[in-house]
């Protein structure tokens, strides 16, 4: 069967749950289930910009994108922040990420947005790999001042 990219559905929640959880251990970060359950709740609500595509493969989810659009102050055009990508250890190297961030960019297109941006940690060499066979990193540095 053919990898399927769809919209998240209330049934995908238990497999989302299991592949955040490998997401958040791969970055050593702990995310609360009042947050998990909220940022859930966001992907379901039509009124949300935090939007999910998950990729399917023999009715199994295997990875999720989690973006949403916002305005800028570049262009007219809003912009698509990837802000999650995880695809599942078993299903990585074999074109699952390649498939989400194809279908992130047919979104991008179809809806007028100027295009997608994300980033991911200096030392992520498996996910770099892939990023760079779309583009060169634009040299920007991350800061987070926590409020």
């Amino acid at each position: 069967m053919a990898l399927i990219i769809r919209d998240a559905a209330e049934h995908d929640e238990a497999a989302w749950r299991r592949l955040w959880a490998g997401y958040l251990a791969f970055y050593e970060a702990e995310v609360s289930e009042e947050v998990t359950a909220f940022t859930w709740a966001r992907v379901l609500d039509p009124g949300s910009r935090v939007s999910m595509r998950v990729a399917e493969e023999d009715g199994k989810v295997m990875g999720f994108a989690i973006h949403h659009y916002h305005d800028s102050t570049w262009d007219i055009a809003p912009e698509c922040y990837l802000e999650d990508l995880f695809v599942d250890g078993t299903a990585r190297g074999k074109g699952v990420g390649r498939a989400l961030i194809d279908d992130l960019i047919a979104l991008s297109k179809r809806h007028g947005w100027r295009g997608i941006y994300w980033h991911t940690r200096h030392d992520n060499a498996r996910a770099r790999k892939l990023y760079d066979s779309y583009v060169e990193t634009d040299g920007h540095i991350r800061y987070r001042l926590q409020a």
